[in-house]
């Protein structure tokens, strides 16, 4: 290999590394806007100042606001494993111990919703916004559905609802009367939510 190409290796890999450098600084300062005022916070403008990248270069990467928010919102939360206990309450309080929790202290749940409201009007951020739904509540659907094959519950419960009846007064908890989400409240709502599924 000669030494220009040499040089021409070395030069692209340098390309490499600034673009991202460039890329995780522009992802950081989005981030940082969202955990600060939501989505409605993030404005390319304001990303291009914190983060010293150019409006042009941004753009470059990420056609549209929407599409750098997608990126952006894609790492903000991570979907449990879900448990097997061996029976449907032990694997439901641990993932909604789990979701408590990250209710309680995750940047996700400050951000979701803006994402929620945003959903309504933007297409692509409706798409995140059932990414991330199906993401909290696939680990629930995934041990709902292994206990109704265990004959632990109904054959016509639906997983999504009984996903919903765990997961429902959490969120209300957190958006809207603010109560504690405490480890009491947690098993007292999955001890109703099984009641109910078993009829």
């Amino acid at each position: 290999m000669g030494s220009n190409a040499l040089t021409a290796s070395s030069s692209g890999t340098s390309v490499d590394r600034r673009v991202q450098r460039s890329k995780a600084a522009v992802l950081a300062r989005a981030h940082e806007l969202l955990s600060e005022g939501g989505i409605g916070g993030v404005s390319i403008d304001e990303v291009s100042r914190r983060s010293g990248v150019s409006k042009t270069t941004i753009y470059r990467h990420w056609p549209s606001r929407a599409a750098l928010l997608l990126e952006a919102c894609s790492t903000i939360g991570t979907a449990p494993q879900p448990p097997d206990t061996g029976g449907l309450a032990g694997d439901l309080t641990a993932l909604a111990g789990q979701l408590a929790e990250q209710l309680r202290t995750a940047r996700w749940a400050a951000v979701l919703p803006s994402i929620i409201d945003a959903a309504e009007r933007e297409p692509e951020l409706a798409q995140l916004h059932a990414a991330l739904h199906a993401q909290l509540m696939t680990p629930f659907a995934v041990v709902v559905e292994r206990a109704r094959a265990r004959g632990q519950l109904l054959p016509d419960r639906e997983p999504a609802d009984v996903a919903a009846s765990v997961a429902g007064p959490l969120f209300y908890r957190r958006w809207f009367s603010r109560e504690p989400l405490d480890e009491l409240f947690v098993k007292r709502v999955v001890r109703d939510a099984i009641e109910d599924a078993r009829g």
